[in-house]
C-alpha cells in the first residue's frame, strides 16, 4: 500500500520535490544529448565504412551519457521514496496520493505551480483535475487519519 498524504504534508514536501524533479529533467536531457552525440558517431562510422573515430569523443559522451543515468535514477528513486508518483516526467507532474470520503484519489501537482490546488481520480488523470475546494478539504485524509 503507498503512503498517503494530507494536504498539509504533502505541500511540506514541496521544494524537496520541486528540486528533485528539475534534477531528473536536467538529468534526462543530459543523458539524451549525450546519446544523441553518441549515436551520431556511430552513424558516421555506419556511413563512411571505417572512418577514424575520436575516441576521446566517444569517452567522453559515455561518461556523460552514464553520470546522467546515474543522476536521473537517483532524483526518480528520492522522489518514490517520498510515496510521490512521478506521472509525467518531461513535464514534472507530480501525484500525491490521498483520501477523499473513503476512496483514493491524487493531489496532482506540476512543476511551476506555486502549490498544490487540484486534485483527481486514480483513474481520470490530469485532464480530470479538479479544484482543491472546501468540501475537499473537509472530507481527505492521510496515513495518520486513518
Amino acid at each position: 500500500m503507498s503512503r498517503r498524504f494530507t494536504l498539509e504534508e504533502a505541500e511540506s514536501l514541496l521544494p524537496e520535490i520541486e528540486k528533485s524533479i528539475r534534477e531528473a529533467i536536467a538529468s534526462k536531457s543530459e543523458l539524451e544529448q549525450a546519446e544523441t552525440a553518441l549515436q551520431a558517431i556511430n552513424q558516421r562510422v555506419i556511413m563512411l565504412g571505417g572512418v577514424l573515430v575520436d575516441r576521446s569523443a566517444v569517452y567522453q559522451n559515455r561518461l556523460r551519457r552514464d553520470q546522467s543515468a546515474e543522476r536521473l535514477k537517483a532524483a526518480i528513486q528520492k522522489i518514490q521514496e517520498s510515496g510521490c508518483l512521478i506521472k509525467d516526467l518531461d513535464v514534472g507532474l507530480i501525484d500525491f496520493p490521498t483520501l477523499f470520503r473513503g476512496d483514493e484519489v491524487y493531489l496532482c501537482w506540476k512543476l511551476g505551480e506555486e502549490g498544490i490546488s487540484f486534485w483527481h481520480g486514480t483513474q481520470e488523470g490530469f485532464a480530470g483535475r479538479k479544484p482543491i475546494d472546501a468540501e475537499f478539504r473537509a472530507h481527505h485524509g492521510g496515513d495518520a487519519a486513518n
